[in-house]
């Protein structure tokens, strides 16, 4: 691939840079998709896509000029980029181009090559369909999804830095819905990477569907869940979506260097409890978030956010590196596509493990709520309010974990969180997602290790 687009991509950066460009870059995309669905007890659908094109930027005074087109030739990108600005002499460009090392082997689990077939794919569904209908009559719908891509970019841009990743990534999820004749109730469990079909050696379809079976079946069974003040414990099962969505996005840079995150201007502040350590991470092997480069071409890594409750470090991309005068470079710059402008963006997103035994925070919790999985919810990031729903909880009483609750949701503020945040544990759990932001959607991850919350608003039925 990286022969086919370096010298359209030198061409690019040259015809930009005569245009004034302070900065320019070339990202050329190509992605092969592959989606399966089970549902009703049939295939419903299977499709297979190749996308390609490429995404070309300018910035010029602080401001950023982009275009792009599926044609990748010389001639239609020549026509992008006098739309984007009027030539400027024929001025010689002189560059020095550097390709830069390949690092997706460090971060990809297993191989890039789906040697699948796609009879092979179609009965990982009717492996999870039937161990999850295998639960009883109570089982009304299931529905299993497959997903794989293979993303493959080059990045060229007028630093001189050429960029070759690729991005293969599995995404597998079941869908279960359970009815007693009285009530439905939902379970749901997802699974991916950044890796090949590896992924089934670590999770089998069968159990994948059996957690999202027994979640919607255990929830039939429960009580409504309280109204009031409580403390609650978040298992390290639940992900960490509450970090990512109350904490994560207010870190992101655009959002905080428009005075739009309640972390605005509060680098080096304590802003969470002395045991919360908040990190970023691109270079996980395997996680979802995971790149060797980020899509500006920046090498990916490992930012800590929050240390021992301080503020250490926002999210950049290069636009926001140089607007804020940091010129820090996370490798954050991400997009949905070469039709999409890179911005600021979470990869993997997780609280560090701590010292406490799990067990020994449950055991130390006279009463309050236990979270295995958290629901969808939704976050202000100028003030950092958040709500979120709880798809499974249980009510912890003397230390024990007694009977499960429904219909409860999360209610408080991000910082006010991490602030009464009183016990991390030593495990650490992973979940998979797509973030929206923008109008784009990326693969992230986030992760949770147990953490008890002193005190926050739940928001239930019985009082």
């Amino acid at each position: 691939m990286l022969v086919d687009f370096k010298e359209l991509g030198e061409f690019g950066v040259k015809e930009l840079i005569k245009r004034g460009a302070d900065f320019a870059d070339l990202f050329f995309e190509k992605k092969f998709t592959f989606t399966a669905k089970l549902e009703d007890n049939k295939v419903e659908s299977v499709s297979n896509g190749i996308e390609i094109g490429v995404g070309i930027r300018m910035i010029k005074g602080g401001k950023t000029f982009y275009g792009f087109t599926n044609d990748i030739t010389q001639k239609a990108i020549l026509n992008v980029i006098n739309n984007l600005a009027p030539a400027n002499g024929d001025k010689p460009v002189s560059i020095n181009w550097e390709p830069k090392e390949k690092r997706y082997q460090q971060v990809v689990d297993g191989g890039v090559d789906f040697n699948v077939s796609s009879e092979d794919k179609i009965m990982l569904l009717k492996r999870a369909n039937y161990r999850a209908r295998e639960c009883g009559d109570r089982i009304k719908q299931v529905t299993v999804v497959l997903k794989d891509s293979i993303q493959e970019v080059v990045i060229v841009n007028s630093l001189g830095h050429i960029v070759e990743d690729i991005r293969p990534r599995v995404v597998f999820y079941v869908l279960v819905v359970a009815s007693d004749g009285k009530s439905l109730q939902t379970g749901y469990e997802p699974v991916g990477h950044l890796g090949d079909y590896s992924l089934f050696n670590e999770y089998q379809p069968e159990d994948i569907a059996l957690n999202a079976a027994e979640r919607a079946l255990k929830m039939l069974s429960a009580e409504p869940a309280p109204a009031g003040t409580f403390t609650v414990v978040i298992s390290s099962k639940a992900g960490g979506t509450m970090i990512h969505e109350a904490v994560g996005h207010g870190l992101e840079a655009d959002i905080a260097n428009q005075g739009l995150s309640v972390y605005s201007g509060k680098l080096g502040e304590k802003v969470a409890s002395e045991l919360v350590t908040v990190i970023d991470d691109g270079t996980l092997k395997g996680k979802y978030g995971s790149s060797g480069y980020d899509d500006e071409g920046v090498p990916t890594g490992k930012t800590v956010l929050i240390e021992n409750g301080i503020l250490k470090s926002f999210m950049y991309d290069r636009l926001q590196s140089e607007q804020s005068g940091t010129f820090i470079l996370t490798g954050n710059g991400r997009r949905q596509s070469y039709m999409h402008v890179p911005i600021p963006r979470m990869t993997n997103t997780f609280i560090a493990p701590g010292n406490d035994n799990p067990q020994d925070i449950i055991e130390g919790t006279d009463r309050g709520i236990y979270v295995v999985k958290m629901g969808g919810g939704q976050v202000n990031t100028v003030n950092g309010d958040f709500v979120f729903e709880i798809s499974e909880g249980y009510m912890i009483e003397n230390g024990k974990i007694t009977y499960p609750i429904k219909g409860a949701s999360l209610i408080g503020n991000g910082p006010a969180v991490l602030q009464n945040i009183d016990a991390v544990g030593n495990d650490l759990g992973f979940a998979i997602g797509t973030c929206g932001k923008d109008g784009q959607g990326v693969p992230v991850s986030d992760a949770l290790p147990t953490i008890r919350i002193k005190e926050i608003t739940v928001g239930g039925t019985k009082r």
